[in-house]
């Protein structure tokens, strides 16, 4: 990615977690990864001012407290975080699941993959996206206060 904001890995699975920590490091993804366990704990983060807004959400759908969809809901509908990219990144394959994130605004949905080979790929993929990709020159804080690359979100 091209700045070096967090990325918020919200994730109740703690190997799941490490897997991606993991994946970040054998990447060499220089952003931080700031991991919180459920919904409630990442709107709580995103909340709060000492932090930095991240440039990317990883987000697990299937959380106790507040599921992923929930999540969503709240995000999306606020006006501070609604333009920081979210990818779904969830073991659900359910047609109501993909749907409903994508009507919520997600940039992606990806199903984690269970060998550790086709994960660092899946989040390889998640990286070069958010480094590639085009935004605009002028507003760019206006038009996306979020990421725009993993090792350095956007242009």
């Amino acid at each position: 990615m091209r700045d070096s904001r967090p990325v918020l890995l919200v994730e109740d699975d703690n190997i799941d977690a490490m897997t991606v920590r993991r994946a970040f490091r054998d990447l060499k993804v220089g952003n931080p990864l700031v991991h919180v366990v459920n919904g409630e704990d990442a709107l709580a983060f995103l909340q709060d001012e000492a932090h930095d807004k991240p440039c990317l959400i990883l987000l697990d759908l299937n959380m106790p407290k507040m599921n992923g969809i929930e999540f969503l809901g709240i995000t999306k509908a606020d006006p501070r975080w609604k333009k920081v990219p979210v990818v779904v990144l969830t073991t659900s394959s359910e047609e109501q699941d993909v749907t409903e994130s994508f009507r919520l605004s997600v940039a992606g949905y990806i199903v984690k993959p269970v060998d550790y080979r086709n994960f660092v790929e899946a989040v390889r993929t998640i990286n070069l996206y958010w480094t590639l990709s085009e935004i605009p020159d002028h507003g760019v804080e206006r038009i996306n206060e979020g990421c725009q690359t993993i090792t350095a979100c956007g242009r």
